[in-house]
């Protein structure tokens, strides 16, 4: 496994590096010895798959608070998706800015949000599947949402607006980030 810093404090593309011979590939999608040599959190509590049938569905952008903030490692098994991590941890150097990664079954990159960051995903492609490997159990109470298409974030998402989209996350409510007061 390959991780690269990205400019959100804490999150980290981490990129599959395949053994290929005749047979095809084989590779690890996750190694808790090597993500915490890299001063990340190698202890899963949950696996979660998503399928989306239709590219333009958007999922997100989402986060836990409280005791059930997790640290996500997001992967596209199938397909490929434009995946979007947000810091909204006040106080955070990075806080306001986002990062967006094309994640596909062919790239083999993947996605570590950290705690407090919330994430979200735009299909590109239909029949697209993702990965999360999280540090904690889901907990509905502690959900956090934020607008997609929220100016305070200021998105570029490659497909807008999205064709398919749940009615939670229409309707999560824009925010106003207080930098540096």
């Amino acid at each position: 496994m390959k991780i690269t810093a990205t400019k959100i404090v804490g999150a980290y593309l981490v990129k599959r590096e395949p053994f290929a011979d005749e047979r095809g590939t084989f590779s690890r999608m996750f190694c808790r010895r090597e993500l915490e040599a890299a001063g990340l959190c190698g202890d899963i509590a949950q696996m979660n798959l998503s399928t989306n049938r239709s590219k333009g569905t958007l999922r997100g952008l989402h986060s836990q608070a409280g005791k059930a903030a997790e640290d996500k490692l997001v992967t596209c098994v199938q397909g490929a998706v434009f995946d979007v991590c947000v810091d909204v941890r006040e106080g955070s150097p990075t806080y306001g800015e986002w990062v967006g990664e094309i994640l596909s079954a062919e790239n083999g990159v993947g996605l570590y949000v950290p705690k407090g960051c919330a994430h979200g995903y735009l299909t590109l492609t239909n029949n697209a599947q993702v990965l999360y490997l999280v540090t904690e159990y889901y907990t509905p109470d502690t959900e956090v949402g934020y607008r997609f298409d929220d100016p305070a974030f200021g998105i570029v998402w490659p497909i807008m607006p999205p064709y398919i989209m749940s009615e939670k996350d229409k309707n999560w409510e824009y925010v106003s980030l207080k930098r540096g007061e």
